[in-house]
C-alpha cells in the first residue's frame, strides 16, 4: 500500500483529500502547514508528498526545497491556486515531480497520482540495474545511490538533475530533444516550457563541465537539444 502525507490549511481540503485517497485504498498522513509537514517528513517514510504552496509558516515551495537541499528524494505534486507560469516552473525547479492547479478533479488527481508513483517505480527498478558508478566530466556519479562527487567533494543535485543527466547518459553520444526530455521526466499531456530543460541544463553544466561557459561534456544541438559525451 503507497503511503501519502498530504500537507494542506484548509480543513475542508485536507479532510475531502484524505478521505478519497482512502477510499481509493492509498494510506494517508496529513500536516496542517508547512512546519509540521516538513517535520514529519524528516521522521517519515512516504511514497508521495501532496504538498499545498500557500500555507502559513512555511510555503510548499519552501518545503520542497528544504527537503531536495537534505537530500529527500520523496515524489511531490504542487497542489497550487496560481496558475501563472512563473509559479509551476519555479516549483518545478525546486524538485517538484508536478502540479495541478486548484480546482481539480479528483480524476485528474488520481491519475497524476498514478503517473508519478509510476515513473518512480520505474526509476527505482531501472537504477537496479545501472551501472553504479560512472565519470560524467568532472563529476562521478552513482545513479542508483542518487550520489555526486567532484574531486570527492559531495555535489548536491537535484532530483530532476539526477533524472535529466540519466537520462542524457542512457542517450549518450545521441541527441536528445528538449520534448523528449520533457516527457520523459515531466511526463506531461502538456509541457510546462522548453526553458525549464534548458535551465537545468545550465546547472548541470556548472557541475559537470570543466568551463561551463565552453560546454565539451553537454552540448547544444541547434534545433534540436543536447548530446552528452562519453566514452562508450
Amino acid at each position: 500500500m503507497h503511503k501519502i502525507l498530504i500537507i494542506e490549511d484548509e480543513p475542508n481540503m485536507r479532510v475531502g483529500l484524505q478521505d478519497n485517497l482512502e477510499f481509493e485504498g492509498y494510506e494517508i498522513e496529513c500536516a496542517e502547514d508547512g512546519e509540521e509537514g516538513l517535520e514529519k517528513i524528516k521522521n517519515g517514510s512516504y511514497n508521495l508528498i501532496l504538498l499545498d504552496v500557500m500555507m502559513p509558516k512555511l510555503s510548499g515551495f519552501d518545503v520542497c526545497k528544504t527537503i531536495r537541499r537534505d537530500g529527500n528524494l520523496t515524489p511531490v505534486i504542487l497542489l497550487t491556486a496560481k496558475g501563472e507560469e512563473l509559479d509551476k516552473v519555479r516549483g518545478l525547479e525546486m524538485g517538484a515531480d508536478d502540479y495541478i492547479t486548484k480546482p481539480f478533479s479528483l480524476r485528474e488527481l488520481l491519475a497524476r497520482i498514478k503517473a508519478v508513483l509510476r515513473r518512480s517505480q520505474e526509476t527505482s527498478s531501472a537504477d537496479t540495474v545501472k551501472k553504479e558508478t560512472v565519470i560524467i566530466g568532472c563529476m562521478t556519479v552513482n545513479f542508483h545511490a542518487y550520489t555526486a562527487t567532484v574531486k570527492n567533494k559531495p555535489v548536491q543535485m537535484s532530483h530532476k538533475e539526477f533524472e535529466i543527466l540519466s537520462y542524457l547518459w542512457e542517450h549518450k553520444n545521441s541527441a536528445v530533444s528538449r520534448d523528449d526530455l520533457l516527457t520523459e521526466i515531466w511526463g506531461y499531456d502538456e509541457s510546462p516550457t522548453t526553458r525549464t530543460v534548458d535551465n537545468f541544463i545550465v546547472k548541470l553544466r556548472q557541475k559537470v563541465e570543466k568551463d561551463a561557459d565552453h560546454p565539451q561534456v553537454i552540448l547544444t544541438v541547434h534545433g534540436i537539444g543536447y548530446k552528452l559525451i562519453a566514452e562508450d
